[in-house]
């Protein structure tokens, strides 16, 4: 399974740019991606997406660094050697998403499949198989297992702020790690116990 999380410059992949790329190969976790970005000439800027993500206006305007384009080429040259390119993540469609459309703005072939394992959705397994019922946002009636909560439930304490993509990506695979395999994967994260072993 290839891990991954990007951080853009809002929440809308056709109006709105990748400015970084975090992943890692869930079999081999030491073997792991990250790369920034500068936006695409005409993207978006989200009011908010850069307090979320703790990059400037400057940094993702630099025009010394990388196209989107050129680190998506990178980022596909990585991926190519996995065994295993399934998508995984927290509400990894939105990667997914953005992904493609990075593909699509740069010309390159998108080899990925529609398909994801999303960790939302094992926790939310995970808490009905051991009886438990899956917290619920009662004002928006929607479920509340948020990475944060996901984070928790398996014994992490919540993802640093500002979020960064390799951290997000190394946060996502320690917590399907857990759900599906009952054990620890990464070093990062060798000192929080597994709360229901």
């Amino acid at each position: 399974m290839l891990i991954l999380d990007i951080e853009a410059s809002g929440t809308n992949y056709e109006q709105h740019s990748i400015v970084s790329i975090g992943a890692l190969d869930l079999r081999n976790p030491e073997n792991r991606f990250y790369g920034e970005c500068r936006i695409w000439e005409g993207a978006s800027i989200m009011d908010g997406a850069l307090e979320v993500n703790g990059f400037t206006e400057e940094e993702i305007t630099d025009p010394h660094k990388q196209t989107e384009g050129e680190l998506i080429q990178k980022f596909l040259d990585w991926a190519e050697t996995l065994e295993d390119r399934t998508f995984g993540g927290q509400n990894v469609s939105f990667d997914r998403d953005y992904v493609r459309a990075a593909c699509e703005r740069a010309g390159l072939n998108y080899t990925f499949a529609y398909r994801t394992v999303d960790s939302h959705s094992l926790a939310w397994m995970h808490h009905i198989m051991h009886g438990l019922n899956p917290p619920i946002d009662t004002e928006h009636k929607r479920s509340a297992l948020n990475l944060d909560a996901v984070l928790n439930y398996c014994g992490i304490p919540e993802e640093p702020q500002p979020h960064n993509a390799l951290t997000g990506a190394l946060s996502h695979a320690e917590v399907i790690n857990r759900l599906l395999y009952g054990r620890k994967l990464l070093p990062e994260f060798e000192r929080y116990d597994i709360p229901w072993r």
